[in-house]
Order: structure tokens, then sequence, then C-alpha cells
């Protein structure tokens, strides 16, 4: 079916909202995108991202206080902290857990899922997406990935520990270890049914945006939120059958006496049978979607900064074009840059330079973005509210992260805080705290969108800024400093190594500004139940915002307009526009929304 037919006959008019319908066709076997965005919103981001904090807070405790007896270790993790104790072999398995969790079933799922579903059919004027059906099949594979990986963590010899990047031999022999047991085969379970589920929701909002724009709505029309959702599917398209590929392949490994990862294993002196693999095959293949996957997990959330920034400097988006040919550019280079994981793995030197040339070259496309967002910001009518703030915080630390990866993109100044701190530092600012700062952002900006006009508690949001914005920093900045001192990551206690010793006390520091991090996470969570159901209801456009999905009525109807569907004449960044006289387009009123068509002698703005 064409575009055309689909906006000019309203193909889907009536496409059954006027049909009752009951709880389970309503709220669980749904193909509305709206309320499939908010099943990703509340199974991804709040269920599983509370369980990944826990994680990150519990062996935070362990670093900070190593050794010591904590009750609540006892409480949650049972046999695995006799006495309050954590037992070293559960601690790999907590970061293991955690980083899996926050990496793909947070970021990636809570992230992309949320907001691909409901803006891309809302943002291009569509009745819903392609596939309705595939949506919601979509949705249920993520669910049942997250209680696989969730039954992971009760199994009797623990959850997968090797890292979230499973590299064998711990990942690939059963008897390694005991978190390389079943915790492990139900990870790679869970990661076969989580890649599935991310390719049916990618090829669907590829046809989606493709195939099901609303008329007028060009390529070149499209909010900067959708060309990041479309390239980040194209992204997901291209990199996740890889690792896929490397999961089935270690399946094999793990179970049916191949040796695609394995070769000359010595376990407590005994010669194994296997000949003939290379882990470090396993690396090219886990890094191949790794590193697209920084930026499955940052384009949306830059895109949603777009949108929130320039609606709320009340100006359009500075370089347009420059944006998304800058996603377009780090889409491609993303994907040849992986070796710059691996520099210590004793690849070939030069092959070493060159993928240190193309991480290098990355940086100039996310300069470009980084300029924009700040030549947006200058010289606007800011509104500071809690959604604008996210946006700038990410910005921040999308820069102070970025600047890092200068270092670890070097393969001569890598070799030396490889494995530490630093590089943790550096992903956490760059990708895990940028990437939610726009999340938040973008939950507090398109909440009235989801629950049918209701706002979030705006004092409650900026305190949530504030704590969140101080603590983010306050972990992750002095973790750059414990690194260039050496200190390696995933170890259980550093008690071990007394020039360690003087760096306890940033530990607990960084531990306190966490756990502290972790509690204004809760005032989100608490604001945001309580505003689903009890929140103010504002205006239909709240933000007086440009954009169609402010068109739709608030009360939902599956099929989003109850008559026909918005044509567009404009792009979606006419903010403070004003005529020859100095006027606003729209008299009073210094936004001018995409379906009003243009004005008698206005120009559309050449972006």
């Amino acid at each position: 079916m064409s575009a055309t037919a689909h906006v000019d006959g309203h193909v889907h008019e009536d496409h059954g909202h006027h049909h009752k319908e009951t709880f389970v066709t309503k709220y669980i076997f749904s193909m509305d995108h709206k309320m499939i965005a908010k099943q990703y919103l509340i199974t991804g981001v709040l269920i599983m991202g509370f369980i990944g904090i826990a994680m990150s807070l519990m062996f935070r405790m362990q670093l900070a206080w190593p050794g010591e007896s904590f009750p609540i270790f006892e409480a949650l993790l049972g046999k695995w902290a006799p006495e309050g104790v954590m037992d070293a072999d559960v601690y790999l398995a907590l970061v293991t857990m955690h980083g899996t969790i926050m990496v793909f079933f947070v970021l990636t799922a809570g992230l992309s899922g949320t907001f691909s579903n409901l803006l891309i059919p809302l943002q291009i004027g569509a009745r819903d997406m392609a596939s309705g059906f595939l949506n919601m099949v979509s949705f249920w594979l993520f669910f049942v990935s997250c209680v696989i990986m969730v039954i992971s963590l009760f199994v009797e010899a623990g959850p997968a520990a090797a890292g979230w990047t499973i590299y064998p031999p711990l990942s690939a022999l059963p008897s390694a270890q005991a978190g390389s047991g079943l915790g492990m085969t139900l990870w790679l379970s869970s990661m076969a049914i989580f890649i599935a589920s991310s390719l049916l929701g990618s090829l669907n909002y590829i046809v989606t945006v493709i195939n099901l724009r609303t008329k007028g709505m060009s390529m070149t029309r499209l909010p900067l939120t959708i060309w990041a959702f479309f390239v980040t599917a194209i992204i997901g398209v291209i990199s996740f059958p890889v690792l896929l590929s490397a999961a089935l392949l270690l399946i094999m490994d793990r179970g049916f006496g191949t040796s695609f990862f394995l070769s000359d294993i010595f376990i407590q002196g005994e010669v194994l049978h296997y000949q003939g693999g290379s882990p470090v095959l396993f690396e090219h293949l886990f890094w191949f979607l790794g590193h697209p996957e920084v930026y499955i997990v940052l384009l949306p959330a830059l895109g949603i900064t777009s949108e929130v920034m320039s609606t709320n400097a009340r100006k359009p988006i500075f370089g347009y074009r420059a944006m998304v040919a800058s996603i377009l550019a780090i889409a491609f280079l993303s994907t040849i840059v992986w070796g710059h994981h691996m520099f210590i793995s004793g690849m070939n030197p030069f092959l070493g330079s060159v993928f240190t040339f193309t991480t290098l070259l990355i940086a100039i496309p996310s300069a470009v973005k980084s300029f924009n967002y700040i030549t947006t910001l200058w010289k606007g009518n800011l509104q500071m509210n809690p959604a604008m703030l996210f946006s700038i915080g990410l910005v921040s630390t999308f820069i102070t992260g970025g600047l890092t990866g200068i270092i670890l993109g070097d393969s001569t100044l890598d070799i030396n805080v490889h494995d530490t701190y630093f590089v943790v530092a550096h992903f956490h600012l760059v990708m895990g705290i940028s990437a939610l700062y726009g999340l938040f952002a973008g939950v507090y900006h398109w909440f009235p969108k989801m629950f049918e006009g209701r706002l979030m508690n705006k004092n409650l949001g900026y305190v949530h800024f504030w704590v969140t914005a101080i603590c983010a920093y306050g972990v992750f900045f002095p973790m750059h400093f414990v690194g260039m001192a050496g200190v390696p990551r995933r170890y259980y206690e550093n008690t071990a190594f007394p020039m360690f010793d003087e760096l306890a006390d940033i530990q607990v520091l960084m531990t306190v500004f966490a756990i502290t991090a972790g509690a204004a996470q809760l005032v989100f969570v608490g604001n945001f139940i309580y505003s689903m159901f009890y929140g103010k209801i504002g205006p239909k456009n709240p933000w007086k915002s440009n954009t169609l999905e402010w068109t739709a009525e608030q009360k939902h109807v599956h099929g989003n307009w109850d008559g026909p569907i918005p044509e567009v004449h404009r792009w979606a960044y006419d903010y403070s526009k004003v005529d020859e006289n100095g006027e606003y387009i729209l008299p009073g009123q210094d936004y001018v929304p995409q379906h009003i068509p243009l004005q008698q002698d206005e120009e559309e703005l050449n972006h």
C-alpha cells in the first residue's frame, strides 16, 4: 500500500478503535503502538532498570567496604552472602548481569522500544506501525527474554559470570566456574530471543518510516527524532545478527563439542580436547555488534535531545541537514571501528593504526552534533523544565565522556588504561549516563502523550535532575583518576595491592554518590507512578511544539486521529519565525505546527 493511499483514502480510519476492548486485548495483546510503547517503558526501564541499578549499588558497596557485613546482602543474595559478606564468586556475576541488563534491556529496548514505538507513527502521520502484529510479537519476545534473564539469577550455581562481554573460555566451558553453567546457558538463550525481538522491531520501524509518511512529509521534513530512530534501526539490522551468530556458535561450543572459540585449554592440569578455535574470533564477532551498540543506545537519546532542545529554546534547530548528515556518518563509522576494543588482543600494529584513524574520525560528526546543540541554545528563550535540563545534561556528559574516548581510541595510549576504571568511567558517561539523560528527557517531554494529557510534577523533576547530575559526575569523574592510577576493573577487592590503599577513600566517596543517585531514581519512579493516575491534566499541546503528535487527541484511539490525518506543509522547527515586518507568522504565537500551510508570501526555511 502506498503512503498516498494510506493518507488520502484513510484506509485505517475505522481501524477497530470503536470496538469494545477487553482487559486482555487492551493491555496484554495490544497491537496499538502507544500501548506497546508503555509496555516497553514499564518492563524495560522501570522493572529491569531497577534490578540493574540495585546490582550496581551492591557491588559498589563491596568495592567501598571490602569484606564488610551488610544484612541487605544476606537478604538479597542468600547463600552468596553468608552472614552478610558478599561471596567472591557472585561479584563478577553481579557485574555481568548489571552490564547486560543496562546495555541491552534498559538502554536498547527500553529507550528505542519506548520512543520508536510511541513517536514514529505519530510524528510521521501514520495510523500505526506497518505491522501491528509483528510489533506485538516483538514486545513479547523481549518480555520472554527479560523473564529468562531474571530466572538465571536464581539458578543454584548462580547467574552468568564472564563479564557482560562474555569472553571465552569462561563463557564457553560449563566447567570453568560456577557462573559458566546453567546461568550462562540461560544468558545465551535470553540474548538470542532478545536479538529476534530487536530485529523484528527494527524492520518494522524502517518499513513504517519509508512507506507510511503522511502527505507532504518528505524525508527532509522529518523531525530529527525520526531520523535518529530510523538510522538506529538500520544499524541494528546490520549488526545484531552478528552477535546472534556468536551466541549460536558459543552454544555449540558449550553443548555440541565444537571448538569455534576454544583451543589448547587446560583445567586443573588436564588437557581438554578442544583444538583450532580462537577466542579472538569471538571478540571480533562481539564487538562488531558491541560498538554499533553504543550508537544504537546513543542516537535515539540524541534525537530526543534535538526535539526537546529546539522546542524549549523556542528556536529552529541549528544545522538540520548537518545533523542528519552527522547521524548517517556516525552510523557508517560505528560499524568499522570495533577493533579499538581489541588493541591488546595481539592485533597487527598496522591494523591498530587503521582502527585508531577511523575511531578518531568519528569525533567529527559527534562534534558537529555538540556544536549544533550549543548553537541552538545560544540566545534562545530557554524554558528550563526537567526535559530541557536533562537534554542540556546529555550534551555535557556527551562532551566530557567523549573527550576520554580520544585516549582510548589511540592504540598506544589505550594500552596504559585498558581494563582499568578509566574505561568504566568513559563508557558510563558517554553511553550510560548520556543515554539515560535522553531517556529521562523523553519521558518528561512525552509523558502527556503517553498518559492522556497528564503532566509529571515539575518540582520533583528538578530534584531528580540536580541530584542525578551531581551524583553522576561524583561517581564517574573520580573514576578516571582511579583508572589512571592503574586500578583494574571487575576485581572483587583491591586489598591485595598496597599501592591502591590510598585510593580506598575515593571508592567510598564514589559509592556514597552512587547510593544517593539511586535514591534520586526512586523520586523519579514515585513521580512517574503518581502522575500516571493523579497528574495534572495539561493542554493538548503543553510545550507549544510543532510536530504532528500534538495534533492527535489526548484520549487514545487506535488509529491516532479520529478524522483525516494532518498533511504536512513545513519542517518541524519553525519556532519564533517572523515575517518581513518582524511579526510572528501566526499572530501571538512563536511556533508554527507542521500541518499549518505556508502563509501568503512566506518562504519555507532553507534548512
